[in-house]
């Protein structure tokens, strides 16, 4: 029996080749890593650092120095716009061989980020009007396009709305959030309900019968609608003497009043009266009470409806010559067949 083997014997030059080449590929990671610029890195990560910590103690400041909800959200924003500007012109100086580069590393970049970032770019020239010359602030009222809600947050991108109206009436909320581009600052209405004046004029229209007594009835209601906005119209003329608009707005009269029309199935109404814009729904069942009260104790006074009267319908009366068809079975019994 014969056995054969096979050995293998690696020469002492790939060997010391091989190890060459390791001790050459560590070599090359150690110079990599010692060539990163820590120093940048360093100041980089202490800038974040920092910036995070004065916001932090900021907050916590505010939050304890001032009581108001709306000022302390104020605070808040402006305080992290100012420590994330800083915080970002440091952390380019540090990267950018001086400051005297900074402008033009600035530039360079801005011409690539305003091809691929328009809308983005958009959004932030909205948010800086927003900050500097806002033509709403935090807790207003507003409508934007097809949108209405009180303004919660504004970002530097976004805004954001409690939704109002929608399916729910009188402008209550529906509890959803929108959240809107602040481009559309730029280029949709913006209606705001409390900046310059904050109330708003409501109509409730009554409509009652041609019968009734309309003098009346509109006694009463002016009667009734002067109790119940009594206060509003007071305050209005109040807010009118004693702050001054940046915009001419005039206003004849802030106390309330009851016009009077007529519509084709009765006359009309209107009590028109000063209302804060968020008790609209409120005033409307304080006002439809009191008339249903008016309506039951005035008996010469009845509430109107539209109605339909269908004139030239009535059946005319059948001529003697006329006689009613006989049934199948008459017919038969005629015939003999049964």
């Amino acid at each position: 029996m014969i056995t054969l083997g096979f050995s293998s014997v690696t020469p002492a030059g790939a060997v010391l080749s091989s190890t060459l080449v390791q001790g050459t590929g560590l070599l090359q990671g150690i110079s990599a890593f010692d060539a990163l610029p820590w120093r940048e890195i360093g100041l980089t990560f202490g800038v974040l650092f920092g910036a995070w910590l004065i916001r932090r103690l900021g907050r916590q400041i505010i939050s304890k120095a001032v009581e108001n909800r709306v000022v302390q959200y104020r605070w808040r924003k402006t305080l992290a716009y100012l420590i994330t500007g800083l915080a970002t012109l440091f952390v380019i100086a540090i990267w950018v061989d001086g400051l005297s580069q900074v402008g033009t590393f600035l530039g360079l970049v801005s011409a690539g980020v305003a091809i691929a970032l328009k809308d983005v770019l958009v959004d932030i020239a909205g948010g800086l009007i927003l900050i500097t010359k806002p033509p709403f602030e935090v807790g207003d009222r507003v409508q934007i396009g097809d949108h209405s809600g009180d303004v919660v947050d504004v970002s530097v991108l976004h805004l954001h709305l409690v939704e109002i109206g929608n399916w729910v009436d009188s402008d209550q909320s529906t509890g959803r959030l929108i959240r809107i581009p602040n481009s559309q600052i730029l280029t949709d209405p913006i209606v705001n309900y409390t900046s310059e004046f904050p109330f708003l004029w409501h109509e409730v229209p009554v409509v009652i019968t041609f019968e009734s007594d309309w003098r009346r009835a509109k006694a009463r209601l002016l009667e009734m609608v002067n109790e119940a906005s009594v206060e509003m119209s007071q305050g209005a003329a109040e807010y009118l003497r004693s702050r001054l608009s940046r915009m001419l707005i005039l206003h004849g009269t802030v106390t309330a009043t009851v016009y009077t029309s007529v519509l084709d199935h009765g006359i009309c109404l209107t009590m028109r009266f000063l209302t804060d814009p968020r008790q609209r729904r409120g005033f409307d069942q304080t006002l439809w009470e009191g008339v249903l009260n008016v309506m039951s104790s005035e008996p010469n006074i009845d509430l109107a409806y539209p109605t339909q009267r269908l004139v030239g319908l009535e059946r005319e009366p059948q001529s003697p010559t006329d006689t009613p068809s006989r049934t199948h079975r008459e017919l038969v019994e005629e015939g003999g067949l049964l």
